[in-house]
């Protein structure tokens, strides 16, 4: 898990939040407990379309390091700063892993059928299950 950096504006009582380190990452809320939440599966949301995609997701700065950048220093006037804890994905790690040999075709094909690989099927599909399990 790693903490990012987020930029909360409050304008007309509504809250609005950024994050220096991923630009045009941003969501709003009626109030702050809603925005940490929000910006959280947000920036998860963004962070895994990034990997998905193929673009590398940036260097995560800290707030000393954000602070002695000048565009951050303009950025956050007037801002409240606070940190969310995303996952950030990792390198690929080979796996073994025994399944029953009509299931492992069926998965073949499935992944054949809509373009991916195996363990790209895979992968999608534990993310899925791990999504409607949280």
């Amino acid at each position: 898990m790693t903490r990012v950096v987020m930029l909360i504006h409050e304008e007309g009582g509504s809250f609005g939040a950024s994050f220096p380190d991923f630009p045009g990452a941003t969501t709003v809320a009626g109030d702050l407990d809603t925005l940490y939440r929000k910006a959280a599966e947000m920036l998860a949301f963004h962070v895994s379309g990034m990997a998905e995609d193929g673009d590398d997701v940036p260097a995560i700065r800290t707030l000393d390091e954000l602070r002695r950048d000048p565009a951050f220093r303009e950025d956050s006037e007037g801002a409240m700063v606070g940190l969310v804890d995303v996952d950030l994905p990792g390198r690929a790690v080979r796996v073994n892993i025994s399944l029953e040999e009509g299931l492992l075709k069926r998965i073949d094909r499935a992944a054949e059928a809509a373009g991916e690989s195996r363990s790209g099927f895979l992968a999608q599909a534990a993310k899925a299950r791990l999504h409607t399990a949280a």
